[in-house]
């Protein structure tokens, strides 16, 4: 039996898990305090539950997302027809940390590779917060192919 879009079991799905481990961008959106959409493609790190996000304290979504938590994450690959997506609506919370979350420190790892981590992270240190979607309870939960 195929699962339905919407269902978020679809984290499971092998595009998903593909797509979580991948090194494309996620889309972070978030509504602003006047209600207008934001769109920001961040470095991800998938725990197995959540979708975590590194950030300066500074950033605006670090301002907004206490009073407007509702976000969706879109992560895609287009280098290929059809093309792949998985699209993911739930709430964020946010950590304010003093140093660079683990989740961020093992994306650079993903994403740089070891050594250039190792050197990027030096320049993140004490400038960091963790943004955290939890996909665990998310509204909806869709992959693309269908």
């Amino acid at each position: 039996m195929t699962t339905a879009q919407g269902d978020v079991t679809l984290l499971e799905d092998p595009i998903a898990l593909d797509l979580l481990q991948s090194r494309q961008l996620a889309r972070l959106s978030y509504t602003w305090h006047d209600g207008t959409p934001r769109v920001v493609p961040l470095w991800f790190q998938w725990t197995g539950n959540t979708i975590a996000f590194g950030t300066p304290i500074g950033a605006p979504k670090v301002k907004v997302l206490d009073a407007r938590p509702e976000v969706a994450v879109s992560i895609d690959d287009a280098t290929a027809w059809p093309y792949r997506a998985l699209l993911v609506r739930g709430r964020a919370s946010v950590d304010l940390l003093d140093d660079v979350a683990s989740e961020y420190a093992e994306a650079a790892v993903r994403y740089f590779g070891p050594e250039q981590a190792v050197a990027w992270l030096a320049t993140r240190r004490s400038c960091q917060c963790a943004l955290r979607e939890a996909p665990s309870s998310p509204t909806i939960a869709c992959v693309h192919p269908c």
